[in-house]
């Protein structure tokens, strides 16, 4: 039976252009996915934009546009920046398709029809920024006296009907799916932060509005659409075919990991499992929680015109390369910084001279002294012996670091592979030998290719294009390059192309 794996990002808010935060998220669940495509698995990959909300309604009337067509044109601003950036998506989702709307208020009529949605009125703090509802406790005072969210959002005193979710009667049901699944929260930090919001007492939660109409209405009550947040949390089993039973891709529900940033945890750890199991569906198996990039020191604004644009910086430094710096340069769960000095070196340090000249080195010994074919094994050393099983148990060491969500962890296991392969090299010097010993040398030489096909095959998902010219080069079949396919040796005397440089050394222009 083939495994499935379904892997979301959050979905877009269109009320402005798309940033690094984006990209970083969207990124990151692209290696997820291709690397379980890799270890054999039947992936579904979703991402898109949510396009409801007054936020929404007023940064369209802000451009002078007709809501919709704003939503279109940043729709596919979205689209374009998910593609520029190499994501590997199987669905794009907009909560303004007709099948979203079917869904959610399918999913609105059997929370209803459990007794968990009722008819009041609210009355309390909003974020309009946030599309939040705060109390009172969660607020502070500004220097100039007025209430803000502690996003640093202001907030409104909103007075109006309203549908409400009786997420108070959720609080035990919640604290026990966290008991019995650990790992539904990550990172530790963010679990301890819902723990503490679920434990501290929930309140029922206002789940419509009526001061605006750019929203999903609700069925059976003119006047009333859908809080954001529940019509955008829903996208992800609408996706899937809800409700529809017998859809197609019902079967990958529920989704393996949700990738979100840490100021969203709050709506899909709590507000979110609870809206399913009250419907009678199953919760998500983990919701992956990363932290913030902060450029310079600074947290990106508008006003101190720090925001990174991604696809300019893809531009100046290489796709890949961007890929692999916001993987490795920080833990997912924490903050980072984001500067040009950090980026150029992990290109010339890592890239270029460990992985890079590696390579290079290896496969231009093989094209002088092997007639440009793959040198078969030779007998084996204990020094040859112990990096290639270094290079045959990355597998389960990056497997393991990938399902924990630790990209940087996992991307350093196949460094210290690279790192030893680079002593090897200098250690064993096969371009001495090749005057002393060219048996020697053959089998060292097959030792580095080996190791390096091993370090390449991992490293796929990270950097698709750079690493299928470096496979390329290694003589391994595009159809080779699996996981499982490292089982198979490379055949003695496979001819390879001429070599060529994978990753150039990066210097600033003059």
């Amino acid at each position: 039976m083939t495994k499935r794996f379904y892997v979301t990002t959050p979905i877009y808010y269109v009320n402005g252009a798309p940033h690094i935060g984006h990209a970083y998220t969207s990124i990151a669940a692209d290696v997820l996915a291709r690397f379980k495509r890799l270890d054999g698995y039947d992936v579904f990959f979703l991402t898109g934009t949510d396009e409801h909300g007054q936020k929404v309604e007023a940064a369209a009337r802000t451009a002078g546009l007709e809501t919709q067509t704003y939503t279109d044109k940043i729709s596919q601003d979205f689209r374009d920046m998910s593609d520029a950036m190499g994501v590997s998506y199987d669905q794009w989702i907009r909560t303004t398709e007709q099948r979203h709307k079917e869904s959610c208020q399918a999913l609105w009529k059997r929370i209803e029809a459990t007794g968990d949605i009722y008819l009041g009125h609210y009355e309390g703090w909003y974020s309009v920024r946030d599309e939040a509802f705060y109390d009172e406790g969660e607020l502070t005072t500004n220097a100039a006296g007025a209430k803000i969210a502690p996003t640093g959002a202001p907030v409104e005193w909103v007075k109006e009907p309203s549908y409400f979710f009786r997420l108070s009667a959720w609080q035990d049901r919640l604290l026990k799916l966290y008991e019995e699944n650990p790992d539904f929260i990550a990172p530790s930090s963010r679990k301890s932060e819902v723990l503490s919001f679920v434990k501290g007492g929930l309140h029922d939660l206002s789940v419509s509005r009526t001061t605006f109409n750019w929203g999903i209405p609700v069925p059976d009550a003119p006047g009333h659409v859908m809080y954001v947040w529940l019509d955008a949390l829903t996208n992800y089993i609408t996706a899937a075919g809800f409700p529809d039973p017998a859809a197609e891709k019902w079967s990958y529900w529920p989704a393996d990991a949700h990738f979100v940033g840490k100021d969203i945890i709050r709506f899909h750890a709590v507000y979110w499992p609870a809206f399913l199991m009250s419907a009678g569906i199953e919760p998500p198996k983990r919701i992956s929680s990363h932290g913030w990039w902060v450029v310079d020191g600074e947290k990106m604004s508008k006003s101190l015109g720090n925001v990174v644009e991604p696809r300019a910086l893809a531009k100046t430094f290489g796709l890949d390369q961007i890929r692999y710096f916001l993987l490795r340069e920080k833990p997912f769960g924490a903050d980072g910084s984001l500067n040009h000095q950090a980026i150029i070196s992990r290109m010339n340090v890592e890239l270029a001279n460990d992985l890079g000249n590696l390579a290079q080195r290896s496969l231009s010994l093989i094209a002088r002294n092997c007639e440009g074919k793959l040198p078969g094994k030779g007998p084996a050393t204990a020094e040859d012996t112990a990096l290639l099983d270094a290079a045959y148990a990355l597998p389960d060491l990056v497997r393991a670091a990938m399902d924990r969500q630790t990209f940087h962890e996992a991307l350093e296991d196949i460094w210290k592979v690279i790192r030893s392969a680079n002593a090897y090299i200098d250690h064993q010097a096969p371009w001495a030998l090749r005057k002393t010993d060219t048996v020697r040398m053959a089998a060292v030489l097959r030792v580095l290719a080996d190791t390096i096909r091993a370090v390449a095959t991992l490293l796929q998902p990270f950097m698709p294009d750079s690493i299928g010219r470096m496979l390329d080069q290694l003589g391994v079949a595009p159809d080779q390059r699996t996981f499982a396919a490292l089982a198979v040796p490379l055949e003695d005397g496979t001819p390879l192309p001429a070599p060529q440089g994978v990753f150039p050394r990066y210097v600033e222009p003059a």
